[in-house]
């Protein structure tokens, strides 16, 4: 009777765990603020923080910026080897060059 007890109580409250435990953790959502990444002024490390760029691509992004100077806009990310369409669409909303408000002004 004992065996039976624990089978039928144990695993409902094992997954009852397991699912309060996934559902706790905060996820990112477009409602989450993201403090962006300004591609003129982050390192390596800092541009290895943006989906599908790892440390090859990040240090091309960091020779880019030291042999053409600072991006003007976003989208000439797309200069630099590596980075396309795709990928720039993924990290679009988590980068910046310099204020974005300084933009809005005109």
């Amino acid at each position: 009777m004992k065996s039976f007890f624990m089978k039928g109580f144990v695993f409902p409250l094992v997954l009852a765990f397991a699912l309060m435990s996934v559902l706790a953790v905060p996820s990112h959502s477009e409602d989450t603020p993201v403090k962006k990444i300004d591609i003129n002024l982050a390192s390596v490390q800092e541009l290895q923080k943006l989906p599908q760029i790892g440390v090859v691509v990040a240090q091309r992004i960091v020779d880019y910026r030291g042999k053409h100077g600072k991006f003007s806009k976003i989208e000439e990310i797309m200069k630099v080897k590596g980075i396309g369409e795709k990928t720039f669409l993924k990290i679009k909303p988590l980068i910046m060059v310099g204020q974005e408000s300084r933009s809005k002004k005109k």
